[in-house]
């Protein structure tokens, strides 16, 4: 009986098993893909690289999904795969004939301008399971229609920014339609003309322009439609005539120009509950709002609405209205006590305007049903007199980050509020002890931000464990005391804890290594000891067990007293991606072990006393695209290596030993890594380094560090020519390759430098001329080559180059022209074309500044002169006549008997030579 139950179970499994496990790929559809993939790379694309010959799973591949129960292909995701530089082409639509399952099919922006069929079996086998096509963003024209009225399941088309124009005519082939997107053609008119359309949504977003053509009122045809989005248009001179669209519920009208009138021909639509108006063009319609009496969702948001908003179009009378956003106008003064008629209400969005809102939003007491309130950037005050009434709703987001004004003690009516799971209180000068009793009272409570909100006090924990506190700010406030050492049992699933700028001391809990979740973890600014983390006066080695946090992917231990070696291994920090460790004592060579070196995307190590060359293992790190090394005793030259990092945007290997040449770099143009969630957007915001550029050092934090690259390779001992490839790096904000030994000229190539806006070559030894195109630098704000040994003329005053002074030429003997004192001569032939071949070929023939035929004719006149007037000098004066002829003599006799003593073997040959000489000088002085 056992057995035959196990072997029922077994039976069991298999049959469940069967129903989610894939059966492989079919043979005939993978060798379709292939096909598929030399299309779409025609001529020459380097497009889907993971679709490969000899791999048999192509249900694995990029953008493909297949079916668990058959193994065939049901989605293909191929949006903007062919390389745009390829141009316009057509495709063969006969390669998607194999895919007999094929449900999703996106082809959108890929330049295609038309498809083309083969005649005869293609005919007989439509795709007759297809329910999607996105054709979006391309070139087709209106034949594409006729191509897709064979498509029976047909439900959703998106045929958005294409060429199409004139009139659509949707033939009763497409009667399965529900879903249609015609934005950004140039369209007229829209009919069905096999009689009623099952269309239910219909995007015609950006198809009119000023007085264009666009016939409103042929929507009238499609009386199912539920949901229509119009956003981007021009209708000034309109009437929406939509009054037969009985079932629509949403209408979509943001960015849109609108008369003052046009909402008032909307009254008639019984079933309208949703109506955006997202910053609009022109004002907000003043009528006609008062007939939308069904309306649950209104966003108003990102117009220049004030106060007279809420009487001119009645919207506190809109008693059925669930949602309201008005977020990003100008609205002032205090809240609208109207907002109270709202009791239907659930979301209120009004932050970013200049309303007076009171902490304790005693005027949103009476709506029962409100559960988001959002008033961030406003001015949020404290009443005289916070009563203890108790608020009708229970909020489950509450945001009222302010400018940094006083609201007094907390208000009271949070001490009723139990669903709490977004609080942010961030720059409300609230004062007080931490509310460890908001924790305890909501259990759900997810992301807590009490950013500088002057709060004093130790901290306090929550009486019990709360497992759903993720997200923890307190930074910049007054706590005092020590961390409490439960914090990691009490608060066991955090995943950013910041506490920076506070008063804390004594030693960092272990118990945070516990916290498997941690991803970011932030305690600069305090005066802790011994342990963790930056700007703190922390000392001794950096803690072992720091590298066996599994999640933690941020890890900033800058501006400590930290010594000994680099931490060797982080084994277990398999997300790991930031690491700071700048400003501490480390010391030792740069020997570090990561879990997965190619997820390391910054490494700071600035600031230390670290010794050795620059390890060979650098090349692992094959995503890093933040490299700090500078103020280090680091030596030897630039490993190749470190080269080969494709990905890196700013390198700092200033102030170390290093020496050699300067290798050929490649600043990345790949663009920046998504963030897939909101903590890896906290990570990429916490991220912070120093970088000089324009001579001042300046910190770079947040999301503007995506926009910054740069290189510095000043104070060295770099030797040899500057490479000409760096002046390919265009994208490059700052250059500093100053205080070296660099020698040769200024590379011509600099002229592509863009994007620079800081370029230092000074106190090296540079020679030759500068490049004139160097004025076509435009965003050049620092500019300096001074101490070498330039010479020519300086670059035109011209654009950016007309606000540089002396101090950019200085101390270049050979260099004349403004800024400078020394002007150029007549006879100084001028600077050469900007050409980079000329400029080198005048460099080798020229020799430079002087000229070298006049050099040689000016020396030979000089000679001369000399011999004539020693000649007759000798001639005149008879007494330095005799005297120079003595010193000649005793030369000789000297030169004689050295040669004689030191070199008896060629001794001879030398008697005759001093005879003879002798006989010379004899003669010489009977004359």
């Amino acid at each position: 009986m056992g057995l035959l139950l196990q072997m029922l179970m077994v039976l069991v499994m298999m049959v469940s098993l069967q129903g989610w496990l894939p059966l492989g790929c079919l043979e005939e559809e993978r060798i379709a893909l292939l096909h598929l993939k030399d299309a779409l790379n025609h001529p020459n694309g380097t497009s889907l690289p993971s679709w490969r010959k000899g791999d048999a799973e192509c249900c694995s591949w990029k953008s493909i999904e297949c079916s668990s129960s058959t193994g065939r292909v049901t989605m293909l995701n191929l949006g903007s795969v062919r390389n745009q530089e390829l141009g316009d082409w057509y495709l063969n639509a006969s390669l998607f004939l194999p895919f007999q399952q094929l449900n999703t099919l996106s082809l959108s922006d890929n330049r295609i301008a038309g498809l083309v069929e083969k005649k005869g079996s293609y005919e007989q086998q439509r795709l007759s399971n297809l329910e999607h096509l996105d054709l979006r963003i391309n070139h087709f024209d209106n034949s594409i229609l006729s191509f897709v009225e064979g498509f029976s399941s047909l439900e959703s088309l998106y045929l958005g920014y294409n060429k199409l124009e004139g009139l659509i005519n949707l033939k009763e082939s497409l009667s399965s339609l529900k879903n249609l997107d015609l934005s950004g053609n140039n369209i007229n008119k829209l009919i069905a003309s096999e009689g009623s359309s099952n269309l239910s949504i219909l995007r015609l977003e950006n198809i009119t322009t000023y007085r264009s053509s666009f016939q409103l009122e042929s929507l009238e045809a499609f009386s199912n439609l539920t949901t229509l989005y119009l956003s981007s248009n021009d209708f000034r001179g309109k009437i929406l005539e939509l009054q037969n669209l009985s079932s629509l519920e949403a209408l979509y009208l943001d960015r849109c120009f609108l008369d003052e009138n046009i909402i008032q021909s909307l009254g008639a639509l019984p079933s309208l509950k949703h109506m955006s108006l997202r910053a609009l063009s022109s004002i907000v319609p003043s009528g006609g709002f008062l007939n939308l009496k069904n309306l649950e969702f209104l966003d108003l948001s990102y117009n220049t609405l004030d106060n007279t908003i809420f009487q001119t179009i009645g919207l506190c009378d809109l008693n059925h209205l669930q949602m309201l956003y008005m977020y990003g106008n100008d609205l002032s003064g205090f809240l609208p006590l109207c907002l109270a008629n709202l009791t239907s209400l659930q979301r209120l969005d009004l932050s970013d305007n200049h309303l007076k809102i009171p902490m304790s939003l005693s005027p949103l007491y009476n709506l029962s049903k409100l559960k988001y309130f959002d008033g961030s950037s406003n001015e949020i005050y404290a009443e005289e007199d916070d009563h203890n009434l108790s608020p009708k709703f229970q909020l489950e987001h509450l945001s009222l980050s302010g400018r940094g004004q006083g609201a007094g003690a907390f208000p009271k009516f949070l001490y009723h509020q139990f669903n709490l799971q977004y609080v942010d209180l961030t720059n409300i000068q609230i004062k007080g002890e931490f509310p460890n009793w908001l924790i305890e009272n909501n259990t759900n409570l997810q992301d807590l931000y009490l950013e500088n909100c002057s709060l004093s006090g130790p901290f306090l924990l929550p009486k019990n464990s709360h497992v759903n506190l993720s997200f923890l700010s307190i930074s910049m406030n007054y706590f005092q005391g020590q961390i409490p050492s439960e914090i990691g049992a009490h608060l066991p699933r955090l995943e950013v804890l910041l506490m920076s700028d506070n008063d804390f001391n004594g030693s960092i809990p272990s118990s945070l290594g516990n916290i498997s979740s941690l991803q970011v973890l932030d305690l600069s600014n305090n005066v802790l000891t011994r342990r963790i983390l930056s700007n703190n006066s922390l000392q001794g080695q950096i803690p072992g067990w720091i590298g066996n946090m599994p999640s933690l992917e941020f890890l900033d231990l800058s501006g400590n007293n930290f010594v000994g070696p680099l931490p060797f291994r982080f084994g277990t920090s398999s997300k790991l991606r930031y690491v700071y460790l700048s400003r501490n004592k480390l010391q030792g060579p740069i020997a570090m072990t990561f879990y997965d070196s190619s997820e390391i995307f910054a490494l700071d190590l600035s600031h230390n006393n670290l010794t050795g060359r620059i390890p060979e293992w650098i090349d692992r790190l094959s995503n890093l695209r933040f490299l700090l090394l500078s103020y280090n005793n680091l030596e030897g030259e630039i490993p190749i290596q470190l080269c080969r990092l494709d990905q890196l945007t700013l390198i700092d290997l200033s102030h170390n030993h290093l020496s050699g040449n300067i290798l050929s770099w490649m600043i990345s143009t790949h663009p920046f890594p998504q963030q897939y969630n909101s903590r890896d957007f906290v990570s990429s915001s916490q991220q912070s380094f120093e970088f000089t550029t324009k001579n001042v050092s300046l910190s770079y934090r947040g999301t503007i560090i995506q926009y910054f690259a740069g290189f510095d390779f000043s104070c060295n001992n770099f030797t040899g020519e500057i490479p000409p490839e760096i002046g390919n790096l265009s994208m490059i904000k700052v250059l500093n390759l100053s205080h070296n030994s660099l020698t040769g000229p200024i590379p011509p190539t600099f002229s592509n430098l863009k994007e620079i806006e800081s370029l230092d070559l000074s106190y090296n030894k540079l020679d030759g001329e500068l490049p004139p195109r160097l004025t076509e630098l435009f965003s050049l704000e620092v500019f300096s080559v001074a101490h070498n040994n330039l010479s020519g003329k300086t670059p035109a005053r011209v654009a950016q180059f007309a606000t540089f002074d002396e101090s950019s030429y200085k101390d270049n003997p050979f260099l004349c022209g403004e800024p400078l004192p020394k002007f150029c001569s007549e006879v100084m032939p001028p600077s050469p074309s900007p050409s980079p071949i000329s400029t080198n070929k005048n460099n080798e023939d020229n020799g430079g500044f002087i000229d070298m035929k006049v050099f040689y004719v000016t020396f030979g006149v000089a000679y001369i002169m000399v011999l004539l007037m020693m000649s007759v000098i000798l001639y005149i004066n008879s007494y330095w006549r005799r005297a120079w002829f003595y010193f000649i003599e005793v030369s000789i006799n000297n030169c004689y008997y050295f040669i004689m003593d030191n070199l008896p073997i060629l001794s001879l040959g030398f008697h005759s030579l001093g005879a003879s000489f002798c006989i010379l000088v004899l003669r010489l002085k009977q004359v």
